[in-house]
């Protein structure tokens, strides 16, 4: 059923890339269902972020920065040669969102899940100091424990918060080693998203179709970002994913990886009409111009 949502529009046209970000502590496992949705119309690409085992940890030459991990993503945009669709969840939202102020014209359309783009809320003053005040705290305490070398209580704060209190003790004994193993890279997440220098006022540059996906449950910190983020960008438009989390693009995969292949599917018709229409602009103004030519000659 997910298929149908994009099988009517790739009739022999070259397949138009999708670039899906995943959240802290994930890879690109995690994109596996929306793979599912979008093939064969559609091609997925679904990059690792440092800290996971297949790209290795940060090299720790400079200061880490959103910058930084947006850097491979941009490269392989600007090889790509062409416009892509942008998916981002949580740490990958927030990343999406720099990838795409510093290439507007190359992002057809956005789709982000909660994305964890906490310098929005201290950008807010007032207005979000107390959803700034929670994330701050989170990360501190993360923080301070890996310091310590209490690296356990560290992650079940971390996965608490985002899963619900009791979601560390449930996890399976291969994934607590996983996100044990990954850890030293979630203080440098959390500083480059509260750090990040873009001036919410940057995001209104964003023209293309954006999709804010956001939980029933989302935490406070997350409704607000997506809230802000809908009146910010030109073209944004929110739905609510009934009982889902922060985690929803995994506990509710098959649901979410629907709602963004048809988003995208949207955005890829929407450009192909507009492409068509401009086309036909062109050859319209060519010939008239050629035919206004050939009467002054005459």
């Amino acid at each position: 059923m997910i298929m149908s949502t994009t099988a009517d529009f790739h009739v022999g046209r070259p397949r138009q890339r999708v670039l899906a970000l995943h959240c802290s502590g994930a890879d690109h496992r995690q994109w596996r269902k929306l793979r599912t949705a979008l093939e064969p119309e559609f091609e997925l690409i679904a990059p690792d972020f440092y800290g996971c085992e297949a790209t290795g940890p940060w090299h720790g030459a400079r200061r880490f920065s959103l910058a930084e991990e947006a850097a491979a993503i941009i490269e392989l945009i600007d090889d790509l040669n062409e416009p892509v669709h942008l998916v981002g969840h949580s740490y990958g939202g927030g990343v999406a969102l720099k990838v795409a102020i510093e290439r507007p014209g190359s992002i057809r359309s956005l789709a982000l899940y909660e994305p964890s783009a906490f310098h929005i809320l201290r950008q807010l003053g007032e207005e979000g100091a107390a959803e700034f005040a929670e994330i701050r705290a989170l990360a501190d305490d993360v923080g301070m424990n890996i310091l310590r070398g209490a690296y356990q209580a560290a992650a079940r704060s971390f996965v608490d918060y985002w899963n619900g209190h009791g979601a560390w003790d449930e996890l399976r004994a291969e994934v607590r080693t996983a996100l044990l193993r990954w850890l030293p890279k979630a203080p440098l997440d959390f500083a480059a998203l509260i750090e990040e220098p873009t001036p919410i006022s940057a995001y209104r540059v964003l023209c293309c179709p954006v999709l804010l996906l956001r939980g029933e449950y989302a935490p406070r910190p997350s409704r607000k970002i997506v809230d802000e983020l809908v009146r910010l960008v030109p073209c944004g438009r929110a739905e609510i994913v009934s009982k889902a989390g922060h985690m929803g693009p995994i506990t509710h995969g098959e649901e979410i990886a629907a709602q963004i292949a048809r988003h995208v599917c949207r955005a890829a018709k929407r450009a192909i009409t507009e492409k068509t229409f401009s086309a036909g602009t062109n050859y319209w103004h060519r010939t008239m111009t050629a035919g206004q030519l050939h009467l002054e000659k005459n």
